[in-house]
């Protein structure tokens, strides 16, 4: 890849079929164009781990697996955002993902650049001053970012943000 920039991808798009299309289809093979490595959450943990939580009976032991693969998993992704050189956040939804938002303002104490996508046109402001969440879109500002509001800008800004 040449650039050693490291791109960590802080969405919930990993939830749903329609999310992982989209995710894997259209956003990963955007940012790799760039040149950047990215960092994909929701490959950290391991998918046949959590596969097999799933995949157990409802009760107790499914809700302990559950419990001790959930710290591995936050685990995981703070050391991703750690090791990274800055995050690309999809802030689609009627409110950001509170795990999305949580990562935007961990990645902002931890002085990561943050570039926000927000395809959805739905209003999901705390006022019309505001895109999203008003703490949220303060951190990606501050972090030196900025919000599109199409996939299709993604490189342009990306080159901008991490050069």
């Amino acid at each position: 890849m040449g650039s050693n920039i490291k791109i960590y991808v802080a969405s919930p798009l990993g939830f749903s079929e329609a999310g992982n299309e989209f995710y894997y289809g259209k956003l990963i093979p955007i940012i790799e164009q760039v040149g950047y490595e990215v960092i994909d959450p929701w490959k950290l943990a391991g998918e046949e781990k959590i596969k097999k939580v799933r995949n157990m009976p409802y009760g107790p032991k499914k809700r302990n697996a559950w419990r001790k693969i959930n710290m591995e998993i936050a685990g995981n992704n703070r050391k991703g955002i750690d090791h990274s050189n800055g995050l690309v956040a999809v802030l689609d939804g009627t409110d950001v993902d509170s795990g999305t938002a949580a990562e935007i303002g961990y990645g902002y104490a931890k002085g990561k650049s943050i570039l926000g996508y927000r395809g959805d046109f739905r209003l999901s402001a705390d006022n019309e001053g505001a895109t999203v969440n008003l703490q949220v879109e303060y951190f990606i500002r501050e972090s030196g970012g900025t919000i599109i509001t199409e996939v299709n800008k993604l490189k342009k800004e990306l080159k901008k943000l991490f050069g």
